[in-house]
């Protein structure tokens, strides 16, 4: 029997269903969390036909809807995690009631703020976080001190900090107000706290980061705190399809 015949691996078909990322479906079925038509799940080759029931952590899980993308500003001081270990509130405690349950496609800090893309769809949201999607992520960044535009320049060839080696950044200085100075900032990647510790290396402390841009998706006039989602027709055009 065929895959397509025997339905889908578990792992994907929670990622679909907004649990988690495919790999943190694979560790919940590790750690015995998940079962299958009242069966333990024990292996991540399961597969899930359309009438099985699934359920994590005691609760049954639906089954996955049409793949769905939202845009949302991101205030800053909200964690992006669905449960921080200290307490502090997330940005899943602050969405609006109504929504599904959805992740984010990477992360934002807890002071950063701006675009933060949310799907219902955990294998897009996996898919658009890989470098290899080739999206830009443009953020407006302020920063403590007087740039040198040659060493802004200079990151354009990547740069390595304390032993971590990062690709291109192109930052350009748009405004000097006083000891402050705002940048743009786009890269490809965007590893944890990059353009923080890129902009420490180079003597400019970060107090403010915005991101504005991911891939095609923009920020815009959208408010703070507020959700919208894209158009079904923009998500087909936008998004790269899965071979």
């Amino acid at each position: 029997m065929n895959e397509a015949a025997r339905g889908e691996r578990i792992a994907k078909w929670l990622a679909r269903a907004g649990v988690a990322s495919r790999r943190d479906a694979e560790k919940l079925v590790a750690e015995g969390r998940v079962r299958l038509n009242n069966t333990a799940v024990t292996h991540p080759a399961t597969f899930v036909a359309a009438d099985d029931i699934v359920v994590v952590n005691g609760v049954a899980v639906e089954s996955p809807e049409r793949t769905r993308l939202w845009r949302y500003h991101k205030p800053a001081g909200l964690m992006t995690t669905h449960r921080d270990p200290e307490g502090r509130p997330t940005v899943f405690d602050k969405l609006p009631p109504g929504l599904p349950r959805v992740v984010s496609v990477g992360r934002l800090d807890l002071a950063s703020e701006g675009l933060l893309l949310l799907t219902n769809d955990g294998t897009l949201a996996r898919r658009l976080e890989l470098p290899a999607t080739g999206w830009i992520r443009r953020y407006r960044v302020r920063v403590h001190g007087r740039p040198q535009e040659a060493a802004l320049a200079r990151l354009k060839r990547g740069v390595t900090v304390e032993g971590a080696r990062y690709g291109p950044i192109d930052a350009g200085l748009d405004a000097v107000k006083g000891d402050n100075a705002w940048l743009t900032v786009s890269l490809r990647e965007g590893r944890n706290r990059e353009i923080r510790r890129v902009m420490a290396h180079l003597g400019l402390p970060v107090t403010r980061l915005i991101r504005i841009a991911y891939g095609p998706f923009q920020l815009g006039t959208l408010p703070r705190g507020a959700v919208e989602e894209v158009p079904a027709r923009v998500l087909r055009d936008q998004v790269p399809r899965e071979n």
